[in-house]
């Protein structure tokens, strides 16, 4: 019974769309952050994570609804773990839905993380059974059904997610993260360009990103590994040009990210 199984794949229709289905028992989220809304039912168990300054637990039947760039863990909360089904939108993906619900602009906000919704759980699962079986029209129409009524039961009037202002010195230590992503700088020298000294660096990124510095970077590189795995590149090249030692390097952080290796992400999203 203690056995984790994964399964990521892209939704047959909407390929900014992924789903995950797992069994965790022992697995473990490191602080991370999506570009995507995630979207979590769960099936059994309970699921405990950090998200936003407070720890969470969902349950069997509740759904989690986590905004993009939103930084969050992710392990079990009962010692037999959890089972879940994942959807993770891209934001014009909800930003579409929600126009032809009515919105007038902005992007859709989940103020509440935790929910309990049996309507809106029989939509994810009914998402996710369709999806598995690769029928085109049930697919894209309950995809479309699921997220027009998670929009119209628990979003806020839209607005911006990703509407922190972060100060111009740590805004200046990110920009120069992500030109060298590769060869990335010292605290010292990531706090001689920002114009401040290495602690207050490190006090002020992470409360603006969520993440001290090295964190942030592991994610980035995690992020751009995808992006270059969906254009088609081998895992043990991809790890290079993001700055991993090696592909078990990689390998290691995706999972700990993304909750699948490199390997079963690519075969998920090609299938």
């Amino acid at each position: 019974m203690n056995r984790e199984v994964a399964n990521y794949r892209q939704h047959p229709t909407e390929p900014d769309v992924d789903l995950l289905s797992a069994r965790f028992v022992t697995h473990r989220y490191n602080r991370h952050a999506h570009p995507t809304y995630t979207v979590a039912l769960i099936e059994s168990g309970v699921e405990e994570f950090d998200h936003a300054g407070s720890l969470l637990r969902a349950g069997r039947g509740q759904v989690a609804l986590l905004n993009p760039e939103v930084v969050h863990t992710g392990r079990a909360g009962v010692p037999e773990g959890w089972r879940y089904l994942v959807t993770y939108p891209a934001v014009h993906v909800l930003r579409e839905v929600a126009a032809e619900l009515g919105a007038t602009g902005g992007t859709p906000f989940f103020p509440d993380t935790v929910v309990d919704d049996p309507a809106a759980a029989r939509l994810l699962r009914s998402l996710h059974a369709s999806a598995a079986r690769g029928d085109a029209l049930a697919s894209s129409s309950a995809l479309r059904t699921a997220l027009a009524a998670i929009l119209r039961r628990h979003a806020a009037t839209p607005g911006s997610v990703h509407g922190r202002s972060a100060p111009p010195p740590v805004r200046t230590a990110r920009a120069l993260l992500h030109e060298r992503l590769t060869e990335p700088p010292t605290l010292e020298e990531l706090a001689e360009v920002a114009g401040c000294g290495p602690f207050a660096l490190l006090r002020a990124f992470r409360s603006a990103y969520g993440l001290p510095p090295h964190a942030y970077l592991t994610n980035l590189r995690v992020q751009r590994a995808r992006t270059m795995l969906d254009a088609g590149l081998r895992p043990a090249d991809v790890a290079a040009r993001v700055g991993f030692t090696d592909q078990s390097h990689l390998n290691r952080h995706f999972k700990r990210i993304v909750g699948v290796p490199p390997g079963a992400y690519t075969l998920g999203r090609t299938a």
